[in-house]
């Protein structure tokens, strides 16, 4: 399964035995169950929190935090451990789209609980996703302009850095 990370490093990513029998536990837990009406269902069967973090890739504290901030609902709590249902699978398929799409926490929070009450998922994407579209054109003019200049300098015959800046100032002045 490929991956993107923000940071756009690409990252290859297999199942591990465990995630694929996770995979098959839900996909058992569903059968039967009509499409569209998978939201509303949750199973009984309980993940802990390891088992959410490895169907994922995350690190449990990565879950932990993403609790704290309020990303995810508070987990149940059995025998002092962290229990989840289904739909917290739900939840981070969602905000790992959006990680892998560039939106901070901040904005996956926005995504979340910025909107009034009853907006429907796809107004929220598309307008969090026409800000990330606008941020992104203005970072690519920022990465040409920085890639024009890289260029310039790149053919620099200067003899000391003190000439280059003296070059520096007077084109941008003139």
């Amino acid at each position: 399964m490929e991956y993107f990370f923000h940071g756009f490093r690409r990252y290859e990513f297999k199942s591990t035995l465990s995630q694929r029998e996770i995979f098959k536990k839900i996909v058992r837990s569903f059968r039967g169950v009509r499409r569209g009406s998978l939201l509303a269902f949750e199973v009984a069967e309980e993940l802990a929190i390891s088992d959410v973090a490895r169907v994922f890739g995350l690190r449990t504290s990565a879950i932990r935090y993403y609790e704290q901030i309020g990303i995810l609902p508070p987990a149940m709590r059995k025998n002092g451990q962290r229990r989840y249902n289904n739909t917290v699978l739900f939840r981070l398929a969602v905000v790992q789209r959006a990680r892998e799409t560039g939106f901070t926490l901040e904005e996956i929070r926005e995504l979340f609980f910025g909107f009034p009450p009853g907006t429907p998922p796809p107004k929220r994407w598309h307008d969090l996703s026409q800000r990330k579209i606008a941020e992104l054109r203005d970072r690519m003019k920022r990465l040409k302009l920085m890639e024009k200049l890289l260029k310039r300098v790149e053919n620099c015959h200067c003899d000391a850095l003190d000439e280059c800046g003296e070059k520096i100032l007077r084109k941008d002045q003139g």
